[in-house]
């Protein structure tokens, strides 16, 4: 039985449904209207983004058959304040490159990062704005890993943050987040992702007290 009451359904996807291409033109960053290639995520063995990209087409196909207003959100890799006990997956990585490791993050090359606040309020803004529709990429900075590893260690020199990485043949890439920006979000800065991810970390005790350089 149909619940009368549901006007919208949102999504949580991922920017990975998005990002995994090999035909794009750098220079013209990638919007909602792009899909990962499902080819590629096969062969090269990308399961997370080939999972990501099946599920959410999978829902589209769900709810234009059965009349159902989907929103989807596309957020690229989450920082921030933890708030389960337990780290996730992706806290553990972060605070495992903040600790020197550089096996997680090797396979990161280019990345799109937001805070997980900005996460949440684009969920709110899309599930109460009207006229909201489709998909929305919610990143606020995509960098290289050189760069993010570079204003790293400038920000927080009292952290082993490594700084030699295997050189990834990757093409470049960027994210166009006007749509959401047209709903009125503002994003959090990488100094702002990080500098909570930090003090959560320290305030769980997985990190004793870190020096920021402002």
């Amino acid at each position: 039985m149909k619940n009368q009451s549901l006007k919208r359904v949102v999504l949580t996807s991922s920017s990975s449904t998005v990002r995994i291409r090999d035909d794009f033109d750098p220079n013209i960053p990638l919007d909602e209207s792009v899909w990962t290639s499902v080819e590629l995520c096969n062969r090269f063995q990308v399961w997370y983004a080939l999972s990501k990209t099946l599920a959410e087409q999978a829902a589209w196909k769900f709810c234009e058959e059965n009349g159902i207003d989907l929103v989807t959100v596309l957020p690229s890799f989450l920082v921030g304040p933890s708030l389960p006990p337990d780290l996730c997956s992706t806290a553990s990585d972060v605070l495992g490159l903040l600790k020197g490791e550089t096996e997680k993050f090797q396979w990161h090359g280019q990345m799109g990062y937001v805070h997980i606040d900005d996460v949440a309020s684009t969920h709110i803004l899309v599930f109460e704005h009207e006229a909201a529709g489709g998909r929305y990429i919610c990143s606020s900075n995509v960098v290289s890993l050189e760069e993010l590893v570079s204003f790293l260690s400038a920000r927080y020199p009292s952290l082993p943050i490594p700084k030699r990485f295997e050189k990834l043949n990757r093409l470049h890439y960027d994210f166009d987040t006007s749509k959401i920006k047209s709903l009125g979000l503002k994003f959090k800065s990488l100094e702002e992702m990080f500098d909570d991810c930090i003090a959560s970390f320290v305030e769980k005790g997985y990190l004793s007290h870190v020096v920021t350089s402002q």
